[in-house]
């Protein structure tokens, strides 16, 4: 279809984000299988448990799938001797400037990614090797940099020669058009993915997206030095006036709060991770369905 699809080897241009505890080997799975780039967010993971997600996820598909390393997790550098062991096909990058793993990872044939949020970063980043990069706006959930999709998109567009996958704020057909229109050659989805049947988040974390307004997803730790948007409950206005009052404290109880709401849908502890386009999500859709209805109208609209 296009510079991502071959690049990638998939059948439409469209990405699962890494998210991790939520970008399990079987929601991965599933968005591969039907065409696009599951992605298992290896966030939080230990060097057995991410050998045991892709032992996994290669006995439920035999498509192009990635895996997600965050560079602030302490085991960064064994996680990239795993996915080299394990020849993943993708490695996407977060968090951090991966340019010293680029080299030795496409030298295995993997495909490398890294998602930016400034176009200085994503410059380098090309000039070390990587295959493509993924912008992501502050529209995002989790982690978030401080540049809307709309204006970094087309910055990037404009410094680069490789292909660009816009993130951040997409859920329906209209931001994927927009994106495209701004130069993208691909788009990354979290938030929409969370709310889906195949993913195996607690049922209280998908209705809460469901119920989200647009100003529902809120950014916490932002005065601590980790700013992450998470869906308003009464755990994330707790930690928005501990950060002023007491940072150790609310740094103390943000450590496995997105594990609590994944798992247990904890709605006292739990920080649910999300997006502002919680908010123009108002259903619980197939992963088939989301796949085919984004990569038809990608197949018009490159057609």
């Amino acid at each position: 279809m296009n510079r991502v699809t071959e690049l990638l080897k998939i059948k439409y241009p469209v990405l699962e984000g890494g998210m991790a505890w939520v970008g399990t080997p079987k929601l991965a799975a599933a968005v591969s299988e039907t065409g696009g780039l599951g992605t298992i967010g290896a966030g939080g993971m230990t060097p057995d448990i991410l050998k045991n997600a892709i032992k996994e996820i290669k006995g439920l598909t035999n498509k192009p799938y990635a895996v997600n390393i965050i560079l602030v997790n302490p085991y960064a550098e064994q996680l990239v001797e795993i996915v080299k062991e394990e020849n993943v096909p993708v490695v996407i990058f977060g968090a951090g400037n991966p340019g010293k793993y680029i080299l030795p990872l496409k030298e295995k044939n993997i495909k490398v990614l890294a998602v930016v949020s400034s176009e200085n970063l994503a410059k380098r980043l090309e000039k070390a090797g990587i295959d493509a990069i993924i912008g992501e706006g502050m529209e995002c959930g989790g982690h978030i940099g401080d540049v809307s999709t709309m204006v970094l998109i087309p910055k990037l567009v404009d410094v680069l020669n490789i292909p660009v996958i816009a993130a951040g704020g997409i859920a329906d057909l209209r931001g994927m058009r927009a994106v495209l229109e701004l130069g993208a050659e691909g788009i990354q989805m979290g938030t929409r993915f969370v709310a889906t049947h195949e993913c195996e988040a607690h049922e209280n974390y998908k209705k809460l997206i469901l119920k989200a307004g647009i100003r529902d997803a809120i950014v916490t730790g932002a005065s601590i030095g980790h700013p992450a948007r998470v869906i308003k409950n009464k755990f994330a206005k707790k930690i928005k006036k501990l950060e002023l009052s007491s940072p150790e404290e609310a740094e103390e109880m943000m450590v496995g709060s997105l594990k609590k709401a994944f798992l247990y849908g904890d709605l006292e502890n739990g920080s649910f991770m999300a997006g502002q386009s919680a908010g123009l999500i108002n259903e619980i859709k197939s992963v088939k369905e989301i796949v085919e209805e984004f990569g038809k109208e990608l197949e018009k609209i490159f057609r």
